[in-house]
């Protein structure tokens, strides 16, 4: 479903855009999936809204084929927040060890203090910490909007799949442009 409207207390949540994972290969260039991000940022910063910069320290414990990143050593860069996205004083950080930036890290709890009835979601991998988020946010009631243009995953498949089949069951999608026309309809 296209992105209708944006509540009046909406904040934005930027999922994993930090050295250590955006160093691997992606489906799309992340120079446009970082600046659409960054502007994001720029427009909710200026209306005053929640912005909230999600980073990775590690992972969940348990076993997968893949072997568990749970007791993995990163390196000292690995979760530091791109430059790009101008963190500032008044920005959240959340800091995970799971997929989802809900899981043990309190923002819930922080998104219900500061009034949050919707969510507007960008970052990497979008089948992994965004799409976890984004279920997460939408299980707990939260109204979900997702910047198609603003994320990016491991592979092409994984991310269509989340795109198509995934996104519309969890809220609304729409591009960055998008997004920042309906923050300023919203905002005047």
């Amino acid at each position: 479903m296209p992105i209708t409207t944006l509540d009046p207390q909406t904040a934005l949540i930027i999922v994993d855009l930090q050295r250590g994972i955006v160093a691997s290969p992606k489906a799309h260039p992340l120079e446009p999936i970082v600046r659409n991000s960054a502007a994001l940022a720029d427009a909710f910063r200026s209306h005053g809204l929640p912005v909230v910069l999600v980073n990775v320290t590690g992972g969940a414990p348990g076993r997968t084929d893949q072997g568990s990143p749970a007791g993995r050593e990163f390196p000292a860069d690995f979760a530091e927040l791109l430059p790009e996205l101008n963190q500032q004083p008044s920005d959240h950080l959340v800091t995970k060890k799971t997929w989802g930036a809900f899981t043990n890290t309190g923002l819930g709890t922080l998104l219900e203090d500061l009034g949050v009835t919707q969510v507007v979601l960008t970052g990497v991998a979008t089948s992994i910490g965004v799409e976890s988020t984004a279920r997460s946010a939408h299980e707990s009631g939260f109204n979900v909007t997702l910047a198609l243009d603003a994320m990016t995953d491991l592979t092409m498949n994984a991310h269509e799949n989340s795109v198509s089949t995934i996104f519309p069951r969890l809220g609304e999608t729409g591009t960055t442009q998008e997004i920042l026309d309906v923050l300023k309809a919203t905002r005047s």
